[in-house]
């Protein structure tokens, strides 16, 4: 009775409860009180192995994600929901929040089919796996194992009829995700060599009209349409992913910002921008409006976001944000009307960077070009430790993955929703508590349904509004 007490009061207060636990050992009158008998002791052994096997067998995204301690101590709501309604992502009107276990697979962006399904790559570089998640449930309904990537990202996007391009290492397999009747169902329904280098491997691709853009890590950009390829030599190594807009791609080289344009058919690089001195590129390129395009530059001793002119490659502006030797991005730079929110990664190197209630350097921040300078337009201290924040301008909110400190050592994990115009928050609903919460590079994904959708360390996490 006494290991049950403490059980329950590990679940509800944290794990400063196991600490004074311990702490009480040091008296040999409890000691003596504690010591468990053999039946006792067996059949603690034993619930801990069936909970264990039962994680082994039961399948993918049937059961949700194992809960965490410290309920009673964290606030499972906060704010007002936004008057109104919304039309991208939940309002916080009474939001609801589901998940469903898929292992530690590592899965880090979502994607939605024509049939609004969740499409995912998951899984190592060398054993990943594609899946087509229900968007209410988010049980499996169907799973493909894919090649051997060779150690590069998990790079893919769908086309205009809801295929899937993947890469696989040297390749592109574009994956049908429905049958005749509409049904899931991951076919390969065509393989693309692009030609590159044994060593070589695809860093990003994205899909505009009927062309498939892709880079290298030897960097190789080109573009795919039916089955012709072409590509050119940027000269310059990539480690992130290219972006894309009508004109042509945007890649964020190692020593260079670089636009690839179309001559005909075939790819040329209009420009190439030097970075002045930076640091590491922290996020793939972000066209914008008036004819700019961002980069982030994890450059000491402040990060900066750069803006560039989309014609020429020439710099616009630089502005400085978070503090010195407290700021990076890994990833974390979205687009927001004519400028971009940025949000500071810095100090996150994986989950154990965040457990027993710590945080990283804090900080989400709007940065817009007005009148040829740039300005931060606001920065709040919430600590978002990585992936990638939401824009639904319709609605005028910033969606973030946050967690809050806590002394007593309690990981808890929340959607939170900013406003866009001044960064205050509004509302924000946990969506669980403890290390398989995480979301571990994981962005943020607004579905049709006024769905926000996470990958995390130990799954999938749907917030949605009531009704």
């Amino acid at each position: 009775m006494a290991l049950l007490a403490v059980a329950l009061l590990f679940l509800a207060v944290g794990p400063v409860v196991l600490l004074l636990g311990a702490a009480t050992l040091c008296l040999p009158r409890v000691r003596a009180w504690l010591r468990p008998t053999r039946r006792v002791l067996a059949g603690w052994v034993g619930a801990v192995l069936l909970v264990a096997g039962l994680a082994v067998v039961v399948p993918d995204g049937w059961v949700p994600i194992a809960p965490g301690p410290g309920t009673w101590v964290t606030p499972s709501y906060v704010g007002r929901p936004v008057a109104g309604g919304t039309e991208d992502g939940p309002s916080g009107e009474s939001p609801q929040v589901t998940t469903k276990g898929y292992g530690l697979d590592d899965c880090r962006r979502i994607e939605l089919d024509a049939q609004g399904r969740l499409v995912t790559v998951c899984g190592g570089a060398g054993d990943p796996v594609l899946r087509l998640v229900d968007p209410g449930s988010l049980r499996l309904r169907a799973s493909k194992d894919l090649p051997d990537r060779g150690g590069c990202p998990a790079a893919f996007a769908l086309d205009a009829g809801g295929r899937v391009v993947v890469a696989a290492r040297d390749r592109l397999l574009v994956v049908g995700t429905a049958d005749a009747e509409g049904d899931p169902d991951l076919t390969t329904e065509a393989t693309v060599d692009l030609g590159l280098g044994v060593d070589d491997c695809v860093a990003g691709l994205a899909v505009r009209g009927a062309r498939t853009w892709f880079v290298s890590r030897d960097g190789v950009a080109g573009v795919v349409t039916g089955d012709r390829v072409h590509s050119v030599e940027l000269a310059d190594s990539v480690e992130r992913p290219l972006a894309v807009d009508a004109g042509g791609a945007y890649v964020a080289g190692a020593e260079a910002l670089h636009r690839v344009v179309l001559t005909g058919r075939r790819p040329t690089k209009a420009w190439s921008s030097p970075y002045d001195g930076g640091g590491e590129r922290g996020a793939a390129p972000v066209p914008l409006p008036d004819g700019l395009v961002a980069v982030a530059d994890n450059r000491e001793p402040r990060l900066q976001v750069v803006f560039h002119r989309a014609e020429t490659g020439a710099v616009v502006c630089r502005a400085e944000v978070f503090g010195d030797d407290e700021g990076a991005t890994d990833g974390g730079l979205v687009a927001a009307g004519g400028g971009v929110v940025v949000q500071n990664s810095h100090g996150y190197f994986g989950p154990l960077s965040t457990v027993l209630g710590r945080t990283t350097d804090r900080g989400i921040a709007r940065v817009d070009v007005v009148d040829g300078e740039c300005r931060v337009t606001w920065t709040t201290a919430m600590d978002a430790p990585s992936g990638a924040p939401a824009v639904s301008e319709a609605d005028g909110l910033v969606y973030a993955y946050v967690k809050r400190h806590s002394w007593l050592g309690v990981d808890a994990w929340y959607l939170a929703a900013l406003d866009l115009d001044d960064g205050h928050l509004l509302w924000a609903r946990r969506t669980g508590l403890g290390v398989l919460r995480d979301n571990h590079h994981g962005r943020i994904t607004l579905g049709p349904d006024r769905s926000a959708y996470v990958p995390v360390l130990g799954g999938l996490v749907r917030v949605h509004d009531r009704g």
